[in-house]
């Protein structure tokens, strides 16, 4: 018989509903414990990574100058068909905003942005708006071609209504070296402005070079770290160590001494009768590439290293007792295990050299200039955001994109960083 349950006191069905519920409560509180020791964390990542990120990608399709200097004339080119020079209405328009821009000074913003699209067209502003300062009123689109038959321009006009749109392509195209002719259609940039591919290889072959040469010096220290008695390999971990001591600015200047034609590397080949005369190290493709690698020869070592120091010595003992020879032995057994380190070490001196500006900027000569440059080129000289953000934009993907690769043909699971 089923024992009915006292009067005040739950049943078992009572009791198993009324302990979910507080497992529940247990395990949102937990939950919200959890997240508000994240939550430190996430907000940091967020706002100086993330959020920059995000408003470099906006900038580099952003296109407001001309919609927000020039709105009424923006407005008249919309009904604007394209297959002429545009009537008395829309020269009207662009005297009135003139008018304004001259107020306000921005007339050479303006023309810096078609600038970019059609050379000359700053100067072209300029002039238009000394026009406009002198009074008398219109015909204005008479006075206009008086002034100057570019105003005539179908291809200008549609340059114009193109740059009146809060989005444009016109960055990221320019990054690859593509245009949108009066058309609207893409198609490859005039020769003189396609600049950008070059740069966007040189970058990556530069990289690729760095990451193949601290590989290939790296390795045989890492290796030596892993086998020598612990009082050496401090000894050689300290001398690893040591050029983080520095900055990266201290360490290429360095270079720049050892490098130039009255240094020591030049006295040195003449001494030991190597050349005949002082050889151009500096400023060039070899210096470059020289200081690189050294910056970056630790980020190779240490991920390689702490993969070495965990694998057995029975390993490779075993190996020779079946049989292998000491090169067989460390070629077919060693090495394979050594893998997920010089993929961890080659990944990440790969990713950094790619944003490298300070090394290449003073021991680089114009051909060896990486992305970065041309960044703070149109930053800090030109004021282009736009371009500079395109630009990292497309670094940012490069970079995505190999890291993809990456993970599709070796594993980022089975990389590993110590």
């Amino acid at each position: 018989m089923a024992v009915a349950a006292l009067p005040g006191e739950a049943g078992p069905a009572g009791d198993r509903t009324s302990l979910k519920t507080k497992l529940r409560r247990a395990e949102r509180v937990n939950r919200l414990r959890s997240f508000s020791l994240v939550a430190p964390l996430l907000l940091f990542v967020l706002a100086v990574f993330a959020l920059p990120i995000g408003l470099m990608l906006l900038r580099a399709v952003e296109n407001t100058e001309v919609r927000e200097t020039m709105p009424r004339t923006i407005d008249a080119l919309d009904a604007w068909d394209g297959r002429e020079t545009p009537g008395e209405e829309v020269f009207a328009a662009f005297a009135t905003d003139l008018v304004q821009t001259q107020k306000d000074r921005t007339t050479a913003l303006v023309g810096k942005r078609i600038n970019y699209e059609v050379p000359g067209a700053r100067s072209r502003f300029l002039k238009a708006g000394r026009l406009v300062d002198a009074g008398g009123g219109g015909p204005w689109k008479e006075k206009f071609l008086a002034s100057d038959a570019e105003w005539g321009s179908v291809e200008f006009w549609a340059i114009m209504k193109r740059a009146g749109q809060t989005l444009t392509p016109y960055y990221l195209l320019t990054s690859v070296d593509l245009r949108q002719d009066a058309g609207g259609a893409v198609t490859t940039n005039f020769a003189d402005q396609s600049i950008f591919i070059d740069i966007f290889i040189r970058t990556l072959s530069i990289s690729l070079v760095v990451t193949l040469a601290t590989l290939v010096l790296g390795y045989p220290v890492a290796h030596l770290l892993a086998i020598l008695p612990p009082r050496h390999a401090n000894v050689l971990m300290i001398l690893v160590l040591l050029p983080f001591t520095t900055s990266i600015l201290v360490r290429t200047t360095a270079w720049i001494v050892l490098l130039q034609s009255n240094g020591v590397l030049n006295d040195i080949l003449l001494a030991l009768h190597l050349t005949t005369e002082r050889v151009q190290l500096i400023f060039n493709r070899f210096g470059t590439v020289l200081a690189m690698t050294h910056i970056q020869l630790p980020f190779t070592i240490l991920p390689i290293y702490s993969v070495m120091k965990s694998i057995p010595p029975s390993h490779l003992r075993a190996a020779r007792s079946l049989g292998a020879g000491p090169l067989t032995a460390f070629v077919s057994v060693y090495v394979p295990q050594t893998l997920p380190g010089v993929g961890a070490g080659c990944l990440l001196t790969f990713i950094l050299s790619l944003g490298y500006y300070i090394t290449p900027a003073l021991v680089g000569g114009p051909q060896d200039q990486m992305v970065s440059y041309f960044v703070a080129l149109y930053t800090n000289r030109e004021m282009n955001w736009g371009q500079a953000s395109a630009l990292g934009g497309i670094l940012l993907m490069i970079t995505l994109v190999l890291y993809a690769v990456f993970n599709r043909v070796v594993g980022i699971d089975k990389v590993k960083l110590g």
